[in-house]
């Protein structure tokens, strides 16, 4: 991932990545110093936040990084699977109904959600849910599509 530009946030920037992470996820961020960042080579951007990729754009809404999200331990937008899931997900799979355990019911389809395990609450990845979070239990099919996961480039930058 090459750094196309890097600069500081303004506060009214900063403020509007707050509300929108309260709201989607029920987390405050806390920092001193907040960095956007855009690369050369990938779509998306992220907000360095003290230094720590904790704030990304995959589709130009902001959004916790995995690190973020483990930083902050979202309430709401988490889909937590079993330990038999654990392995798939931290390498990037799809999650599919059988390895869900619960789902915050307010995720509908389409929404980014923050995926964690069952038994520490750490977040293996950051997806796009297909369906509505009370659609998710079940027997069979994919519910959430991955979009970043633990070890991938995103999670491993620093600056």
């Amino acid at each position: 991932m090459d750094v196309s530009s890097r600069h500081h946030l303004r506060s009214d920037d900063i403020d509007e990545i707050g509300d929108a992470l309260r709201t989607g996820l029920g987390v405050e961020l806390d920092g001193d110093a907040y960095e956007r960042v855009t690369f050369a080579d990938e779509e998306f951007e992220i907000v360095l936040v003290d230094g720590d990729p904790l704030v990304w754009y995959p589709d130009g809404e902001p959004f916790v990084t995995v690190a973020g999200a483990n930083r902050t331990d979202p309430s709401t937008g988490v889909v937590t699977v079993d330990a038999g899931a654990v392995s798939f997900v931290s390498d990037g799979a799809d999650v599919m109904r059988p390895g869900i355990t619960a789902a915050s019911p307010e995720i509908t389809a389409g929404d980014l959600v923050v995926i964690q395990e069952a038994a520490h609450g750490k977040t293996l990845a950051v997806g796009r849910a297909l369906v509505d979070g009370t659609e998710m239990d079940g027997e069979s099919g994919k519910v959430v599509s991955s979009l970043h996961h633990v070890g991938d480039e995103l999670f491993e930058f620093s600056v």
